[in-house]
């Protein structure tokens, strides 16, 4: 009996060191890193001066959506985004504004943009851009969230994010449509200053014209037709 008891206390103490041996040796698991936020430049600051009596400032994303940062870019440098109200403001969800028609429904003279979805959370104050049914069809149009809705993500290209006056954005007529809409007073990029000269849309090739169906020629009578 002494002889089975040493053993298995013997047995005991292998299999403990056998087990601390393997935790030991266990790598750790890696650490997960942040992608660092680049630094906020006047080139990548979008300014919005808006109606409820306040300037927003937007850090641009180019590193996450450089399609969609230029588009944003080269339609405030033509000043397309002037003037143009938030036709859909949702509380507790987002403010939708970039629609030259105010109904949703327009756009600018540019080709809709494929999408550049990214990790990016549509969390409080980041800016996305709105589309319509197809993954591919962001233009002009985009969307400033007011609270965090994280099923959006990676179905909506999110480009930026509000840095700064973000009380202006909350302080936006609700409705849909709402009865007085706030407006874009004025927006530009910080780099170009608030006066900079307009610069026009680049040209736009005009889509070739379809094809001319060749004439049918008229079938022939039957006996069933003829007079």
């Amino acid at each position: 009996m002494r002889f089975v008891a040493a053993l298995l206390v013997l047995l005991g103490a292998l299999f403990a060191t056998s087990a601390y041996a393997k935790k030991k040796a266990a790598p750790a698991p890696a650490a997960t890193v942040a992608t660092p936020v680049p630094a906020l430049t006047p080139e990548n600051t979008w300014v919005l001066d808006l109606s409820t009596g306040g300037r927003v400032l937007v850090q641009l994303r180019p590193d996450k959506a450089p399609n969609h940062v230029e588009r944003i870019k080269t339609l405030t440098r033509a000043g397309f985004y002037n003037g143009l109200i938030f036709h859909r403001v949702i509380d507790g969800f987002m403010a939708q504004g970039g629609d030259p028609k105010g109904t949703g429904e327009g756009g600018s003279p540019l080709p809709d943009l494929k999408a550049e979805f990214n990790d990016l959370p549509h969390v409080r104050g980041v800016t996305s851009m709105a589309r319509a049914d197809g993954e591919d069809t962001a233009n002009s149009q985009f969307f400033i969230m007011l609270m965090p809705t994280l099923r959006l993500d990676n179905h909506y290209t999110a480009f930026g994010r509000v840095v700064s006056g973000m009380e202006y954005v909350d302080a936006l007529e609700k409705g849909e449509p709402p009865v007085t809409p706030s407006r874009i007073v004025k927006a530009w990029i910080q780099a170009d200053g608030e006066n900079a000269p307009v610069r026009p849309l680049p040209a736009v090739a005009a889509p070739a014209p379809a094809p001319t169906p060749a004439a049918t020629p008229a079938p022939t009578p039957t006996p069933e037709t003829q007079n």
